[in-house]
């Protein structure tokens, strides 16, 4: 296997795909051919001329003393291959290397000249297609013995789909059962075929239907599927793509009756082949399409090209492509996978063929080739060209100690994106209708009940309508309020798909959903919105929610966020074809990238993550198929959902409290701050300063929201304006429906306010002076101003006022998530077999084990807050003795809002230089950042200390490990005039220097002041795609226009943890929320009992029936049993080691 193969000079096969020659970026020399697809025939025969003196002078040259000249590599194809846009694309980038040149075979050469007069090259890519003559192209490899990169005599193999299985057999890779059906032409009658209605028997072998047929000669594309009569009968006609058609259905049941076939078993795929592209033996660009079998419409994207996924390929998958690249002797190759019975098999081997479309297979696919070539050849023809070091196999970066440590474990956990207004209505009901409904989706196992599924809200539609006709003879005022809920519930379900994105259609469950809650006695108490009910009895109370899905903007901040992530994987220094972060690119591809993507089962969380996963892998195309592909859905355990309906009993205590210090009309004492802000938090201190009197504050939103709401009643009126378009498609109208429900349920009946509003007014505003600014209505920066200090007071004491109660709920949301971050961390170092190369088939990989393990997890605000609390108030460290973890946590108390975007980042790296048992093996770093840039930030921004990964710190600035020397004294940020934005394509943030705050890749301008008066180091000022800075007058509020904030950079928390550190602190809080969860147990149930008779609806009791046992569900979600899978039990003990198989079982696979 690894010998080299016949035609590659020895070495050829190993290894290549990184690092490159000198690289630089004249125009491409092509010496025949031009960069066009059409080709212009005066210009070819000058450019024959042309390569004929060459001839000449190479021979001259050849005698005399060994000079450096140009490599040539000749293309010999026919011309609708050598001039595609691929192979033009691919050459492009070839000829920056310096010391290579690219001549084009023209064809009438190549179709009518003797091989003795085809042009000189050194190294020869030729590859057979319809009408080439590939008896001349061998006579002229034997004449000239060029380098080449794909053996010419395999390619006759190709052809022969009954050798292509022999060898695929032959090197052991699982192919479909298949048997040779072996026709003479002249008596095709003479054949060991026996055919029955649903079987046929080749010599002897049984294929019983559906199977495929295929005939011998692979240039042949009529592949016919014949499928059994249970399912109808009759079989799909395969062939190559016409339009939009690539098969079609026909009745015919019975087989071909001349003409040799294979015949072979249909593998049951999902609908889709993967097409799998290599490069060499290590490098592979996996894509998948729609199975032409499924119904033979092409998909095709909104420029016309098929639709094709990204696809990872699996362990097992790499080693195929390792094999079939090797076995057929073709250096660039593409075949076909069929993945079934979560088993993949070789169908089809197809010899020379590029990726459609892809940038970055053009960028790898050139460089792979580039170095191989240069490999061989350069040392012949004495040009200085020293190979690579294996510079991105693996990540390895220099440290602060001066070691060279190794990336080993990226974890990252974000917020979604920018998403419109979150809008919610509650009503109580009782028609045995909804009961019918409730019970026919077995609400009565939990209680509960979530319809989000189109036909269940048609339902729920349905009984809406019928309801509003029987109440429509009435007229009381109660029933007017019913009417008006159910008119609002009526024109939200039937909402037209226009306001919903596209690729939901009607009636998206990620758009909307309504929630049914039992309530045994009725609702408690009139709160806001419902007024006192006399009746008694049980009823349902009904929450319809919509809204809050992915904007443009939001998809566009996660694409850049996806794209700047990229630069904190070390290796991609090369400024190769102009764009950062090649380093986790080429990981990816050579398969030492171990990446998982969990969302939240929320729409716009898991839009979001394929939008990220987007910019991170450089995809191409639509988020659909990416997340289908890429994202999986963790809403199991707890992991990153939270039922925030149900609330732990400690927030609901904590809610009470804010509202009574909230309702108070006088200006804050000095108890109230106590009250308020015990952590005495700057950016609640600053709000309050703000705020003075709540109560008065809160008149003046409600007089702000009464303005803003008669403003857009005159704009109603007017013709001119009452149907604009606003930003992603809504209109005035619906915006009015939006304020005028704030205006009614912000002030309640008896003249308070509602202070649980505030995140939605806050929410609101800050999506109208964002994206529909161009609507010039008054006042709104005001509104802005003062709900969001409020909100900055309300949001974040919602998740607990003193530290233990932000602990305390912290651990309620979080404990899943902190144990799989555990596991994360521990496995990198336990090596398993996910997604490596056969630790035979690496050599020249320093460590060829190695991989980046990344896990990237997107989840809403919740989970954001609660995971932030953990690591500020759970003791990670002590902030007497650790300065940095100070600075840390001051500047972290600063920041008032976690913005859409927000992220943690934890790295891991392992230095091979240290004992492996030694608590320096292993060294993690915490960085944060708090999201997308606000409407007016910039002056009150905290500033931290930048990103500082322990790679970009350089030994001799650094005093020691703990602490931080005053960065002020370096030179500022007015280094870098703010003026020259230096664009995000052009320039590779990736010099790895002592400040390379690497993750500064969208943020154009920040402040040289920060909070505390020290200078802050941004390094890289970058324009994000539109404007980084939001100025609220600026922007149309139309989709498309409206501005798209930046985001913050990563600051660094902590640069200088242990692994044991941090495993030991997740495991302690893991398990102080297990027992102090079993001790409130008696005393939560003796409550609930004597609230209501039956436990079965008692609200909170967590999930764990010992103090010991930790708990796998957050304790906030309810103990119903039906409902939860046994696997969602834990049974290990924390403190016996936890491996993925112990009792800790994440449901979903790792």
């Amino acid at each position: 296997m690894s010998q080299p193969c016949d035609g590659l000079r020895p070495g050829a096969g190993e290894g290549e795909g990184e690092g490159q020659g000198r690289v630089h970026q004249d125009a491409p020399r092509f010496l025949v051919g031009s960069e066009d697809d059409e080709q212009d025939r005066g210009q070819m025969e000058a450019g024959m001329k042309n390569e004929m003196f060459r001839e000449e002078e190479m021979e001259d040259e050849d005698d005399g003393s060994p000079s450096e000249r140009q490599i040539m590599v000749g293309i010999c194809a026919m011309m609708k291959k050598s001039n595609s846009k691929p192979m033009t694309q691919i050459l492009d980038r070839l000829c920056k290397f310096d010391y290579i040149d690219v001549v084009i075979f023209p064809e009438e050469v190549i179709l009518e000249e003797p091989v003795e007069k085809w042009p000189l090259c050194d190294c020869l890519i030729s590859f057979h297609s319809k009408g080439f003559p590939l008896d001349k192209a061998v006579e002229y490899a034997k004449l000239r013995n060029p380098l080449l990169i794909n053996d010419l005599n395999m390619q006759y193999f190709i052809q022969d789909r009954r050798e292509v299985y022999r060898i695929l057999q032959e090197e052991g890779i699982d192919l479909p059962r298949y048997a040779v059906l072996n026709r003479d032409p002249d008596n095709p009658e003479e054949c060991n075929l026996v055919e029955a209605e649903d079987h046929v028997e080749v010599n002897g072998e049984v294929f019983p239907k559906p199977f495929v047929e295929k005939p011998v000669c692979a240039e042949d594309h009529n592949v016919y599927i014949y499928y059994p009569t249970s399912a109808g009968g009759g079989s799909q006609r395969l062939f190559r793509k016409i339009g939009s058609r690539s098969s079609v259905y026909s009745p015919e049941s019975s087989v071909r009756k001349t003409g040799s076939y294979i015949y072979e078993e249909f593998m049951p795929t999902d609908g889709t082949d993967v097409k799998v592209y290599t490069v060499g033996p290590d490098y592979a660009h996996a894509e998948a399409r729609k199975s032409p079998a499924l119904d033979g419409k092409v998909e095709r994207d909104s420029e016309g090209k098929e639709i094709r996924y990204p696809v990872m390929l699996t362990a097992m998958e790499k080693l195929v492509a390792r094999k079939v690249c090797m076995a057929f002797k073709q250096t660039v190759c593409g075949f076909d996978l069929l993945r079934a019975n979560g088993h993949s098999f070789v169908c089809d081997v197809n010899g020379f063929s590029f990726v459609k479309n892809s940038m970055k297979y053009y960028d790898d696919c050139a460089k792979v080739l580039g170095n191989m070539v240069m490999r061989e050849l350069a040392p012949q023809f004495h040009i200085p060209w020293s190979i690579p070091m294996e510079a991105e196999d693996i990540p390895i970066v220099p440290t602060t100690s001066g070691t060279m440590m190794e990336l080993r474990c990226v974890i990252a956990i974000i917020r979604h994106g920018d998403r419109t207004p979150k809008q919610k209505m509650k009503m109580e009901v009782r028609h045995p209708l909804f009961f019918e409904l409730f019970e026919k989706y077995g609400g009565y196992k939990s209680g509960k009940l979530k319809l989000k599924k189109p036909k269940q809200l048609q339902e729920v539609l349905d009984i809406a309508r019928l309801l509003l006709v029987e109440l429509g003879q009435h007229n009381d005022c109660e029933i007017e309020e019913k009417k008006s809920k159910l008119e609002q519930l009526k024109t939200v379900l039937e909402m037209e798909s226009s306001l919903i994105d596209t690729q939901y259609g009607h009636f998206s469950g990620i758009n909307r959903k309504v929630q049914l809650t039992y309530l045994r006695n009725g609702q408690p108490k009139a709160s806001s919105e419902e007024e006192d009910s006399k009746k008694d009895g049980p009823s349902l109370l009904l929450v319809l929610k919509w809204g809050g899905e992915l904007t443009p903007a939001g998809r566009v901040q996660a694409e850049e966020l996806g794209r700047a992530f990229r630069c904190m994987y070390p290796g991609g220094q090369g400024d190769y074809a102009g764009f950062p972060g090649c380093g986790l690119l080429r990981l990816h591809s050579t398969y030492r990238h171990d990446l998982k993507i969990y969302a939240s089962d929320e729409g716009r969380v898991q839009m979001t993550a394929a939008a990220f996963a987007k910019g991170l892998l450089a995809l191409e195309g639509e988020l659909t198929p990416i997340l289908v592909q890429m994202v999986k859905s963790a809403n199991m355990n707890g992991l990153l959902d939270s039922d925030s309906d149900s609330l732990t009993d400690c927030q609901q205590k904590v809610k009470a409290r804010l509202h009574e210090i909230m309702q108070k009309d006088q200006e804050f004492t000095q108890e109230d701050y106590q009250k308020l802000a015990p952590t005495g938090s700057p950016s609640l201190v600053n709000s309050m300063d703000v705020l003075q009197n709540p109560v008065k504050t809160c008149d003046k939103v409600y007089a702000l929201i009464q303005n803003l709401n008669s403003q857009i009643r005159k704009r109603l009126e007017d013709p001119k304006s009452s149907d604009l378009q606003l930003y992603h498609s809504e209109t005035l109208e619906l915006m009015l429906q939006r304020w005028s429900k704030l205006e009614r349920d912000f002030r309640m009946k008896n003249g308070r306010y509602d202070i649980s509003k505030i995140p939605d007014i806050y929410d609101c505003i800050k999506y109208d002076t964002q994206h529909n600014a161009s609507l010039g209505l008054e006042e709104t920066l005001e509104l802005f101003r003062l709900s969001r200090a409020l909100a900055d007071i309300i949001i974040p004491q919602e998740y607990g006022i003193s530290k233990a109660e932000k602990l305390d709920i912290a651990q309620a949301y979080c404990v899943p998530l902190m144990k799989k971050i555990q596991l994360d961390l521990q496995r990198t170092h336990e090596d398993e077999a996910v997604n490596k190369l056969h630790p035979l088939y690496s050599r020249g990989v320093m460590s060829p084990g190695r991989h980046v393990r990344t896990r990237l997890y997107f989840t809403s605000e919740s989970h954001v807050h609660s995971l932030l609390s953990v690591f500020r108030y759970g003791g990670l460290l002590n902030e007497e003795k650790d300065q940095q973890w100070k600075q840390a946590m001051d500047y972290l108390s600063a920041v008032s809002e976690l913005n859409y975007m927000t992220q943690i980042v934890i790295m891991l790296y392992e230095d091979n230089n240290k004992d492996p048992s030694s608590e320096e093996r292993f060294h993690v770093e915490l960085h944060f950042s708090p999201g997308v840039k606000g409407c007016e930030d910039e002056e009150n921004v905290p500033l931290g200390f930048g990103f500082r990964p322990a790679s970009s710190e350089n030994q001799d600035k650094k005093p020691n490990q703990g602490s931080l020397e005053d960065l002020s004294q370096d030179q500022p940020d007015q280094a870098l005039p703010v003026s020259e934005p230096i664009n995000i394509q052009r320039r590779s943030p990736m010099i790895r220097n002592r400040k390379t705050g690497s993750m500064e890749v969208l943020s154009e301008t920040s402040p040289t002041q920060s909070s505390k008066g020290s200078t802050s180091h941004r390094l890289f000022p970058s324009c994000s795609r539109q404007s980084p800075e939001i100025k609220p007058t600026s922007g149309l509020g139309f989709e498309g226009c409206s501005m798209v904030p930046s985001i913050y950079p990563l600051e660094t928390l902590h640069n200088s943890l242990s692994l044991k550190q941090v495993d030991e602190f997740l495991n302690a809080m893991c398990e102080s929320s297990s027992e102090v969860h079993a001790k409130t147990m008696k005393a939560l149930s003796g409550l609930f009992d004597s609230q209501s008779q039956t436990s079965l609806y008692s609200p909170q009791q967590p999930l764990s029936s010992s103090g010991s046992e930790t708990s796998l569900r957050p304790p906030s979600q309810p103990l119903w049993h039906g409902s939860i899978p046994s696997s969602a039990v834990s049974s290990a003990g924390p403190s016996s080691p936890i491996t993925e198989s112990s009792g800790l079982n994440f449901s979903f696979s790792e």
